[in-house]
């Protein structure tokens, strides 16, 4: 009799347990956090997909860095210099340290760098072929050619630009920056609505 009272005991304490004890996932689906996990993942879900890029990516370039890396530039400290002759003068003041940069951009025929701006000044050589550069500030869209051995002045900050490849050859330009430490050496930007392309 008493064999069948204890059995009779685990049986009922083991029925107590199954009801108390139910899955993982029955008792997630139970509680509280389920749907504002669901009302998260949807807000996200819609937010990626409803915010277009801004990006306008380069196309037909490739960038070979000649000094400084994709990482960082090379480290200067304060630069207070100048240099005059009677009929030339040049002034380099910048207020704490700077990154230098050296890059080699080629545009194949048709390649474009996307419009974009960068921190700091730019000098920009050709070397080979022939680049068109067109200003977001411009409303006309009017471009400006630089045939190989010319160059021109990115003032940077603000400015942003979009340098193309209008030829049938490829075509080089060597690019001299002087940026802030840790800033982007290339900032990309939407299109500024006054270019056909």
């Amino acid at each position: 009799m008493r064999i069948i009272t204890i059995s009779r005991r685990f049986v009922i304490a083991a029925k107590r347990k199954e009801r108390n004890t139910m899955n993982a996932l029955t008792q997630f689906k139970k509680t509280l956090i389920l749907p504002l996990l669901i009302a998260l993942a949807l807000v996200v879900g819609t937010a990626l997909t409803v915010v277009p890029g801004l990006a306008t990516p380069s196309v037909g370039l490739s960038t070979e860095f000649i000094a400084g890396t994709a990482a960082s530039g090379i480290s200067f400290d304060e630069i207070d210099v100048a240099a005059k002759t009677d009929k030339w003068k040049a002034r380099i003041d910048t207020k704490g340290a700077s990154q230098f940069y050296v890059v080699r951009n080629t545009f194949q025929p048709g390649g474009h760098s996307g419009w974009h701006s960068h921190p700091g000044p730019s000098l920009i050589s050709v070397t080979s072929g022939t680049i068109t550069a067109y200003d977001s500030d411009d409303p006309s869209c009017t471009p400006h050619v630089y045939p190989v051995g010319t160059g021109f002045v990115d003032a940077g900050g603000e400015h942003a630009h979009l340098l193309r490849n209008e030829g049938s050859v490829p075509a080089v330009t060597v690019a001299t920056q002087l940026l802030p430490p840790g800033a982007g050496r290339r900032i990309d930007t939407p299109s500024s609505g006054n270019c056909p392309f």
